[in-house]
């Protein structure tokens, strides 16, 4: 396969708003040693990715400035120590930057095989929500069969991969969203009950919900002020996890009610993990939950798709925080 010089990309040259996402001309990459190069034919959007574009959360060290975290596609080249045999084969990957264009690079070891089972813009969906919600609530949280979870922002892309994989590895979901019908999209996706933080008591429900016991694991992606009435929420032993921000960096934490209970707070950030530790993810996750994608009993919700060159409107579409589940551009 010829592979050209230039590609289009969205690359903005300042932070703004939706409107600084046009498409440019850029080189295209080159792997490097361990790395493919994959011909993109969908991408995902993400949280991230509209706070890089406001200015807000600069590319890691290294990691390209073109917008886009994961994508779906066919490897057209391999670097040094890779396979040759892997040129053709569809793969979709998590990576540090770089999906928004015709061409990206990736870490061989941070792609996972695209099965029948899914469309390329499902694939595409895939890698950013998968690896957040298997590493903070699996493995952060050690999640066990039987165990409830709570999450914040439940028909979000993370939210709703995380209601999916609760349904398969037997875990009771309880999850917030900000409408009824939101709510009722929760409930239909696998979710056991879903809260309308809006004109509900989240902290009330959840009580009443679990009969006075609580949660053991809370998935939090606004910070802020929801910490302490989270950790109401835990039962005894409870775990709770910070993945964002949405409201405050900072939280005042009831010390006596996290020595009472036993609680364990912890949290992580995925993008700036270096390639070890995501192609280690990415191996257990071919072990632990692509069984399931390649019989389809795991797949992404889609909200709606874009085409590369409406990337703006797909930056508002999540904005608008209307969406449930995934918005994803088309590339091809």
């Amino acid at each position: 396969m010829i592979v050209p010089e230039t590609m289009r990309a969205i690359d903005p040259e300042k932070p703004g708003g939706p409107e600084v996402l046009v498409p440019v001309q850029r080189p295209v990459p080159k792997p490097g040693e361990g790395e493919v190069l994959i011909k993109v034919a969908a991408a995902g959007i993400n949280r991230p990715e509209v706070m890089q574009r406001m200015g807000l959360y600069p590319p890691p060290p290294g990691a390209p400035s073109i917008l886009g975290l994961e994508a779906a596609g066919t490897i057209v080249a391999v670097g040094a120590e890779v396979a040759p045999e892997l040129i053709g084969q569809q793969v979709c990957a998590l990576v540090s930057g770089g999906a928004y264009a015709d061409y990206v690079v990736a870490p061989v070891g941070q792609c996972l095989p695209v099965p029948p089972a899914l469309t390329m813009v499902e694939a595409a969906a895939m890698p950013e929500a998968l690896f957040t919600v298997w590493t903070n609530v699996f493995e952060r949280a050690y999640a066990a069969d039987g165990d409830w979870l709570l999450v914040h922002g439940g028909t979000s892309g993370i939210g709703m991969m995380a209601i999916a994989l609760a349904r398969l590895f037997r875990l009771t979901v309880l999850v917030t969203a900000g409408s009824d019908a939101k709510c009722e999209a929760a409930r239909a996706a696998g979710a056991a009950d879903a809260i309308n933080y809006r004109t509900e008591d989240f902290v009330e429900r959840v009580k009443h919900i679990t009969g006075g016991r609580g949660v053991d694991i809370v998935l939090d992606m606004i910070g802020g002020d929801y910490v302490p009435r989270n950790l109401e929420c835990l039962a005894e032993e409870g775990r709770h996890v910070s993945i964002a921000v949405q409201r405050g960096m900072e939280a005042t934490i009831p010390l006596w009610q996290v020595m009472r209970k036993r609680l364990v707070l912890t949290g992580s950030t995925l993008r700036a993990r270096d390639a070890t530790f995501k192609s280690l993810v990415a191996d257990e996750l071919s072990r632990a939950v692509w069984p399931h994608v390649e019989q389809g009993r795991l797949k992404p919700v889609i909200d709606s798709t874009f085409p590369l060159a409406r990337a703006a409107d797909a930056h508002r579409r999540m904005e608008s925080g209307e969406h449930i589940g995934k918005i994803v551009l088309t590339v091809e």
